[in-house]
């Protein structure tokens, strides 16, 4: 009863939001899966070049996985999440999700416009949210009952981490260090993926720009800017 009640608000969530053609996440194809073959449409097990489209549930268990979203925008969603598809943003609700290109995104407490940037979102079990920037900016509109809250927007730049609460309240607003991006780099949503992200070349630019001691994954195919001396790499959006 609790899954069918929280998929409820999130349909009544994306049915509030006015469409974006820009953002739109009404189709996602599934691009890569790592760990297994955990990755779920509509709770049914789905493989490599399988397409989900609107109202239906992207989920993983214990496997991660890339998705294509019709924006241009690419997915990559770690264990045990669950994203359900809109006709303006997917929603995520549980679990986390790193989006490279001009893919809104939302949660039940907020919506993410972008106009193409690299970013994280991470949904706890109790329901908070946690926005991290890699690149670009987010401007975040948060939400109470699925409904705007009449608050200001909130523009998140890249090196910062927003954390919102169940009801759609800003708690913090934090500044990401070099070990914070390694650990995101070196993480579940980077490591071990084949499939590109669109956005990584700006991503690179930004992290080789404002981090040069921090070491960027290596992607097949993807040719990199020579490699400055580098830190350790971590686990994955170690803010959660």
């Amino acid at each position: 009863m609790a899954f069918v009640r929280t998929v409820a608000i999130g349909a009544a969530l994306l049915l509030s939001l006015p469409a974006s053609p820009a953002g739109a996440a009404e189709t996602a194809t599934v691009q890569e899966i790592l760990d297994g073959n955990e990755l779920f449409i509509n709770q049914k097990q789905a493989r490599v070049k399988a397409r989900a489209s609107a109202p239906e549930l992207v989920s993983t268990r214990n496997s991660r996985g890339q998705l294509a979203f019709g924006s241009g925008a690419a997915g990559r969603l770690n264990r045990f999440s669950l994203l359900k598809l809109g006709s303006s943003c997917f929603l995520l609700e549980k679990g986390q999700i790193l989006v490279s290109g001009p893919q809104n995104g939302c949660t039940r407490s907020a919506r993410l416009s972008v106009r193409g940037t690299n970013y994280l979102i991470g949904v706890q079990e109790d329901g908070s949210s946690e926005l991290t920037v890699l690149e670009g900016s987010v401007e975040v509109e948060t939400l109470k009952n699925g409904e705007p809250s009449g608050e200001p927007v909130t523009t998140v730049e890249a090196g910062n981490t927003l954390r919102i609460s169940p009801l759609g309240v800003i708690l913090s607003l934090l500044q990401l260090s070099a070990g914070d991006y390694s650990t995101i780099l070196g993480g579940p949503l980077f490591s071990g993926f084949e499939a590109q992200l669109p956005g990584f070349g700006a991503l690179e630019s930004y992290v080789r720009s404002h981090l040069p001691d921090v070491p960027l994954p290596s992607l097949p195919g993807v040719p990199s800017l020579p490699v400055s001396p580098a830190l350790p790499g971590l686990p994955g959006f170690g803010l959660f």
